[in-house]
């Protein structure tokens, strides 16, 4: 059997030549049968003895294979550039999705359409809803221009500009950080915990208005930062309560719930994105 170890044997195809209710697990000899030529051939041959009977029966199992046929195996072509198999895959040269639809688009006729479920669509704004928020002033909705003087200083930042006071539906410029002497620069907001702090006689406007508004949105510039309890205290003095926010966001607010409520139940102090 020297010169069976350097082959490597392939599994055998089986050719029973006896009914397979027959067969046993008990085998009795085993032999092996020389190649011919350039063909491999191995055969076994089992005895096996039955149990109903004392006869024994002859298995012969059989396989040939040429040396040619083990060298050559069939080759998997492989694309350089592979497709994915589904729109949603999640491989890296997957292309995104024409729809995000779930399913086929739908052509019934009772589907509903978000759009007329905005209650406010029809609703006109008012006319002191801010269009646009500028680093030295404010944009209204009625076309009127709050600020606009500002003038950017190196290392100081944007001097001069305008806020807005929007109380009752009229607009008031509206400048916290001017002194109260004509000699008298422009003061900081911030303190020196780092919370806005205005003096009362900012506030004086909420002060004549009756009634006063329900909520005051308070926009304190390019940045959210807290309030003083000082200012908090006088505010909350005059029955109005308080929301704060960066400028931006509280313009947004303001719009939305001027809307809403009306102007007269909603009041906003602005300062611009500037400061």
């Amino acid at each position: 059997m020297s010169h069976l170890r350097s082959t490597s044997f392939l599994r055998p195809r089986l050719l029973v030549h006896s009914p397979r209710s027959n067969l046993s697990s008990s085998c009795a000899s085993m032999k092996y049968i020389s190649r011919e030529s350039n063909h491999l051939r191995s055969a076994y041959t089992y005895t096996c003895a039955t149990p109903s009977s004392s006869q024994s029966r002859s298995i012969h199992i059989q396989h040939s294979q040429s040396r040619t046929s083990l060298q050559k195996r069939p080759s998997i072509p492989i694309s350089p550039n592979p497709q994915p198999s589904s729109p949603y895959s999640s491989n890296t040269y997957s292309h995104a999705p024409k729809t995000h639809d779930r399913g086929p688009e739908s052509e019934e006729t009772t589907q509903t359409n978000f759009e007329t479920l905005d209650v406010l669509g029809n609703t006109p704004s008012p006319s002191t809803s801010i269009d646009a928020c500028l680093s030295d002033g404010f944009h209204l909705n009625s076309g009127v221009k709050v600020g606009g003087d500002g003038v950017f200083v190196k290392g100081k930042g944007w001097m001069r500009g305008s806020g807005v006071l929007l109380v009752g539906g009229e607009a008031f410029g509206w400048r916290p950080w001017v002194g109260e002497g004509e000699g008298e620069g422009e003061k900081g907001l911030v303190n020196e915990k780092g919370q806005f702090e205005v003096g009362d006689e900012a506030w004086g406007v909420l002060g004549c208005v009756w009634p006063r508004p329900d909520l005051l949105v308070l926009g304190l510039g390019k940045e959210m930062r807290p309030i003083s309890p000082k200012t908090r205290a006088f505010i909350n003095g005059l029955g109005i309560r308080i929301e704060i926010a960066d400028t931006r966001n509280a313009a947004a607010q303001f719009n939305l719930l001027a809307t809403e409520r009306g102007v007269g139940t909603v009041a906003a102090a602005l300062v611009p994105i500037g400061r």
